[in-house]
């Protein structure tokens, strides 16, 4: 788990293409909060026991994890992330602060044989992946190191193959969601924002705004010039939001 700044507690979930490394954002945050990242079970250099086999397993780690933290913290879950947290705040959030949902994949918003979530990982080369998940794919192949790059180094390669292998095997069947999610979304009950790149083509707004209208008094934000993933292509934006929101008073 990396860990950097000082103020009010932050954890932050990582989406399964950004995981193990310290970001702009990251450090942006961390001027007014504790920013605590870590690396999910079997992604970046987190081991993966055999005991945990599916999304709920992962779930349940970070509420152990939660319990060992003293006093309140704030959650921000990316994607992938961004369904962990989710699932997190639906079954405990006493000691849960507020909530920040981005570009979040988890639940079913249409019929069983229409597509909500767009499959990056299979037949998509690097150009083909950046040109899905960016507004702007040649700002993604200079801030989002993906296999298929020359001279990518072995241990680099090595990670991002085991974060997606840890992806999928949480999130194959269903595709990287839980049918029961959305029905439980009503649970959370703490201050909750959701938000989403104006251009992501992985989950699209529309999906976004379904998470966000099934979360009682939860509210929905966009990021202007951005896909999938906002807080690297729009990292001012994207830190301006989560700042504001989880600094306002209750």
């Amino acid at each position: 788990m990396l860990r950097a700044g000082q103020g009010p507690q932050l954890l932050v979930l990582h989406d399964y293409e950004a995981a193990g490394h310290w970001y702009p954002y990251q450090s942006a945050l961390a001027e007014r909060f504790t920013v605590l990242a870590p690396s999910h079970p079997g992604f970046g250099t987190s081991e993966r026991p055999e005991q945990i086999e599916i999304m709920e397993d992962v779930v349940y780690v970070y509420l152990d994890l939660l319990e060992e933290l003293s006093g309140s913290f704030n959650l921000l879950g990316l994607g992938l992330g961004g369904w962990i947290a989710a699932e997190i705040a639906v079954r405990c959030s006493h000691n849960l602060h507020r909530l920040v949902l981005a570009d979040s994949v988890g639940i079913k918003v249409s019929g069983p044989t229409e597509a909500d979530i767009l499959d990056t990982f299979i037949m998509m080369d690097r150009d083909e992946l950046l040109a899905a998940t960016w507004h702007d794919p040649d700002l993604g192949a200079q801030r989002l190191t993906l296999p298929g790059e020359p001279d990518l180094p072995y241990e680099t390669l090595v990670a991002h193959i085991r974060g997606r292998e840890s992806a999928l095997r949480y999130g194959w069947k269903p595709f990287m969601h839980n049918p029961k999610l959305r029905q439980w979304l009503h649970r959370i009950s703490v201050p909750t924002l959701v938000l989403w790149g104006d251009d992501d083509r992985v989950v699209s707004p529309a999906y976004g705004r379904a998470f966000q209208q099934a979360i009682p008094g939860s509210r929905f934000q966009l990021i202007e010039s951005a896909g999938h993933f906002p807080y690297l292509e729009q990292p001012e934006q994207f830190v301006a939001a989560v700042t504001n929101f989880l600094s306002e008073e209750r």
